[in-house]
C-alpha cells in the first residue's frame, strides 16, 4: 500500500475533468459561486457563501492539508473550460487502509452534467488502484437527499446514521455513512461507472 503524500502536488484527470490541488490562487475562480450561489452550502459544515467565508474555506482546507488531514482539489471542467467546484480526500488512515471522500460541491451549471461521476471515477481509481486502499467512506447530512442519491448511484452502500455526531452552522446534525470496499470496486462498481460514462 502507498501512503497518501500530502506534500506532493499531483493532478488527476481524464477527458472530462481535471482535479488540481487547491491553492489560494483558486479563490478568484470560485468567487462567482460563493457570491451568487449561496444554496450550495446549505448542508456544509464549512460554508463558503460570500468572499470572506470562501477565503476562510480555502484557508482551512489548506491548513488541513498542511496538517496531513486532507487533500483538497479544485475541479476543472474540460467541456466548458471552466472551474466548477471542489472536492477532497480526508481522514486518511494508513493503518486501516481507508480514507473519506467529501466536501464536494459544484456550481449549479455543472450539476447533473456527468462531471461528478467523472470526478468520482478519478478519485476512486486513485484510492483503490494507486493507494491500494481497502475502503472509501462517504458522509453527508442525513437530510441531504440529493447528495445521498448521488452517492448511492455510484454504488455506495449505506451503513447507518451517526446521531448528532458533529456541529454544523445551524446546530447539531445527524450524518449518514456510506462506503465502497475494494472488492466491490473491482468486482463491478468500477465497470458500471465506466460504462455509464461512455
Amino acid at each position: 500500500m502507498i501512503s497518501l503524500d500530502f506534500d506532493r502536488n499531483f493532478t488527476l484527470e481524464n477527458e472530462r475533468a481535471r482535479l488540481e490541488p487547491l491553492k489560494e490562487s483558486h479563490f478568484q475562480h470560485l468567487l462567482h459561486f460563493s457570491e451568487n450561489e449561496p444554496e450550495l452550502w446549505k448542508y456544509a459544515l464549512t460554508p463558503a457563501a460570500g468572499a470572506a467565508q470562501l477565503k476562510n474555506y480555502i484557508h482551512l482546507a489548506l491548513e488541513s492539508r498542511k496538517n496531513k488531514n486532507s487533500y483538497p482539489f479544485v475541479v476543472f471542467d474540460k467541456v466548458t473550460n471552466a472551474y466548477a467546484g471542489s472536492t477532497r480526500f480526508y481522514d486518511f488512515k494508513n493503518i486501516h487502509q481507508s480514507v473519506q471522500m467529501g466536501y464536494t460541491w459544484y456550481g449549479n451549471d455543472f450539476q447533473r452534467t456527468g462531471l461528478n461521476s467523472h470526478c468520482k471515477l478519478l478519485l476512486l481509481s486513485y484510492a483503490f488502484e494507486t493507494l491500494e486502499l481497502e475502503r472509501v467512506e462517504f458522509r453527508a447530512d442525513a437530510n441531504n437527499a440529493r447528495s445521498i442519491r448521488a452517492m448511492k448511484s455510484l454504488g455506495c452502500k449505506e451503513e447507518g446514521i451517526l446521531r448528532s455526531n458533529c456541529a454544523s452552522p445551524t446546530g447539531r446534525r445527524d450524518s449518514i455513512v456510506l462506503s465502497i470496499l475494494k472488492n466491490e470496486w473491482t468486482s463491478g462498481i468500477k465497470d458500471k461507472l465506466v460504462t455509464k460514462l461512455k
